[in-house]
């Protein structure tokens, strides 16, 4: 699969994640909040640039942004393997960014409870990344088969 197939199918799963998330917080208040460990490190990167951290909407939206564009280029490698293993391979890139949203807070000097506070947090953002890589790698498939 060529890059830019990867990277579309990326940002497909990138969207899906995002999704999830989204909805998931408005119904369950058990349900991880990456957006609140996004905007953490949004606002200490700017703290460390000496700059004006954006709030409102605009921290908002630029967490947003910066975590569709990370999550689609990491889910884009599901897609640079090519086909054998490629749901093999999103499973594992699932897990892996999942395990890492759980475990790097913590060490980067961000509050982990949004993610790694419960069993059923640490849970589902496992699964939510999964999610993102399982439709990443969808979208591959699909467009694999309108090329053939």
């Amino acid at each position: 699969m060529n890059f830019a197939k990867s990277l579309i199918a990326g940002f497909a799963g990138a969207a899906a994640l995002n999704i999830l998330h989204e909805t998931m917080r408005k119904f369950d208040s058990e349900a991880p909040r990456m957006d609140l460990v996004g905007e953490q490190a949004v606002k200490k990167s700017a703290e460390a640039m000496n700059v004006d951290a954006p709030t409102g909407k605009k921290l908002y939206g630029i967490t947003l942004a910066g975590d569709m564009v990370t999550n689609a280029s990491y889910f884009a490698a599901i897609g640079m393997g090519g086909r054998k293993f490629m749901l093999l391979r999103a499973i594992g890139a699932g897990i892996s960014a999942g395990i890492a949203a759980v475990k790097a807070p913590k060490p980067m000097g961000l509050n982990e409870k949004h993610v790694a506070n419960s069993d059923k947090r640490e849970i589902m953002t496992v699964a939510y990344y999964v999610f993102g890589a399982i439709v990443t790698a969808g979208v591959l498939s699909l467009m694999g088969k309108k090329s053939a």
